[in-house]
This record gives structure tokens, C-alpha cells and sequence, in this order.
């Protein structure tokens, strides 16, 4: 079993006993509220509190369903997914609408608490509710676009993706954004329906994709292309198993006045971001080594 599955598991025993104690609070004022009972006087000479009470039972009965409904679901796809890993976008997913419908029954409860019918409401104010709407009509797409995200498997947090002219790991996926982590650190937010409209390179999906070294080397350099390559060939034999080493591939790709461009790439087996920083490194100060051997020379 996995690390993510058992944090899963752990957090849903939490929430089938908050489960457990909100249906018997829930059964308590039921039985107090609706039954002929002491407090049934109470509740007509002050109709305040009986609406807050009204209010409290339909918060608790309505999340209670949503709650059911997420402890299921949850269940049938853990047990689905038994002998395989649990992708993290489902779960969030799950939460995320679960929060949005929570949103929703809490709405309906304050229009309970202060005495008003829910439906009455919403019929005498149709034409605010379109005004609403084509005014939020874009944040509407980005909940709808990042509901589809979060239940595809097209797009997984950790993944590495190349979106517009922004290349990041995704970090988060929001109801109204894709939060995105440049390998240099940055944090990069790319709205939902521009990550679902926009063509998207997903590196992680694939088998291997490449990783591209740059360098710009004065005329005046020693420079032996083959050399180098075989040195940099060398840094690379450690980590066999993460890269194709006979992938590799060194190229003058520009030759400027007074200097020239080439690119040094090869294929790595996975776009985790912790096999690239370690690879990255070492290819890295080999470059500068040999940049600091040819100016001594």
C-alpha cells in the first residue's frame, strides 16, 4: 500500500467518526424539535430559535448527505484501486466538491435562519440570478474546467508540464486555477480554462522526455566538441538508470561574432523533479570545470 493510501485511509476513519457524532447530534434535535415535547412551547413563543434550530438540522442533515456520499465514493475507489496507485486529483476533487455543495447547504440554511423559503427566494429574484451568472460566467468555467481536471488523468499533481511559455511542476489544481512550480522556484498561476483550452506537453506522461543544457563559449575557446561530449558522457554513467545514455546529443546550435552556442541534451526516464535537480546538478559544475580548465589553458 502506498504512502498517499494510507493517509487516505487514516483521514477517512477521522471523518466516519465525526460522521457517527453529527448523526447522533442531528437525531438529538430532531427528536427534540419535531416531537411533542416540553420544549415544543418553547420553540412557538420564540420562533427565532425554532428557526435557528430549523436552520441547524437542515446544516447538519445536508452535510451529513454530502459527507455520505464523499465516504463512498471514496471506498469504492480506494477498493478499485487496491493493487494500484491512488492518484492524488481524484481525491482533491472529491474535497473540492464537496466543499462547493457545502457552500451551497450553508446558503439555504441562512435563508432558513432568517425565516425565508428557499425556493420563494430564488424564484422572486430570476432575473439577479441571470445577472449573477453572465457576470460570474468565467469563474463558473474555471469550477466546471477544474472539476473536469481533478476527476481526468491527464493532468496529476507532480506532473511536469509545459503550458503557453511556462514549464513547472503542478503543484495545485483550485476551483479557479492551476498552480504551477518552476524548476527556479517560481509559483505560476494559470487559470483553469486556459489549462484546458491551451495546448499542454505533459513530460511525466511519457516514457522520457529531454533534458537541454545551453552554454555559450567564447572563439577563443580549445574547443573539441567530441571531448567534451565524452566527459559529459562520463558525469551521466552514475545515473544509468534514470537517463538514456546513449540518447545523448551535442550540438552547435548558433554560431554568433565572437562566440558560439551548443546544446547538450538526452532523454531521462522520468519527469520527477528530484531525479532532475540531481542530474542537473552534476552535468552543471562539469560544465563549469571544464569552462575553468580551458581559460587556465
Amino acid at each position: 500500500m502506498n504512502q498517499l493510501k494510507s493517509i487516505i485511509k487514516n483521514q477517512e476513519n477521522k471523518r466516519r467518526r465525526n460522521f457517527l457524532l453529527k448523526l447522533i447530534l442531528l437525531l438529538i434535535l430532531i427528536v427534540g424539535f419535531e416531537s411533542n415535547s416540553l420544549l415544543t412551547p418553547f420553540f412557538e413563543r420564540y420562533v427565532l430559535l425554532a428557526n435557528m434550530v430549523r436552520a441547524l438540522i437542515f446544516l447538519i442533515s445536508g452535510n451529513l448527505i454530502i459527507s455520505l456520499a464523499r465516504i463512498i465514493t471514496l471506498q469504492f475507489y480506494l477498493k478499485r484501486t487496491e493493487e494500484s496507485k491512488v492518484q492524488p486529483n481524484f481525491v482533491i476533487g472529491i474535497d473540492r466538491l464537496s466543499s462547493l455543495l457545502n457552500v451551497m447547504v450553508i446558503l439555504v440554511t441562512l435563508m432558513l435562519l432568517f425565516g425565508v423559503e428557499p425556493l420563494k427566494f430564488l424564484t422572486s429574484i430570476t432575473i439577479v440570478a441571470a445577472a449573477i451568472a453572465l457576470l460570474t460566467k468565467d469563474y463558473i468555467t474555471n469550477i466546471v474546467n477544474g472539476l473536469i481536471m481533478m476527476f481526468s488523468d491527464q493532468l496529476e499533481i507532480g506532473d511536469k508540464i509545459l503550458i503557453g511559455k511556462n514549464i513547472g511542476f503542478i503543484r495545485d489544481i483550485t476551483l479557479i486555477n492551476m498552480v504551477l512550480k518552476s524548476e527556479t522556484g517560481e509559483i505560476i498561476i494559470v487559470p483553469n480554462t486556459l489549462a484546458l483550452t491551451s495546448e499542454v506537453v505533459n513530460y511525466s506522461k511519457n516514457n522520457a522526455h529531454q533534458v537541454i543544457f545551453d552554454s555559450e563559449i567564447p572563439f577563443f575557446s580549445k574547443v573539441q566538441l567530441n571531448d567534451l561530449e565524452q566527459k559529459l558522457n562520463k558525469v551521466l554513467a552514475p545515473f544509468s538508470d534514470l537517463v538514456f545514455v546513449e540518447g545523448t546529443q551535442l550540438n552547435v546550435i548558433e554560431r554568433k561574432t565572437e562566440s558560439m552556442i551548443i546544446r547538450y541534451q538526452f532523454p531521462i526516464k522520468s519527469g520527477l523533479k528530484a531525479t532532475e535537480i540531481s542530474v542537473k546538478k552534476a552535468i552543471n559544475q562539469e560544465l563549469i570545470n571544464w569552462s575553468y580548465e580551458n581559460r587556465k589553458a
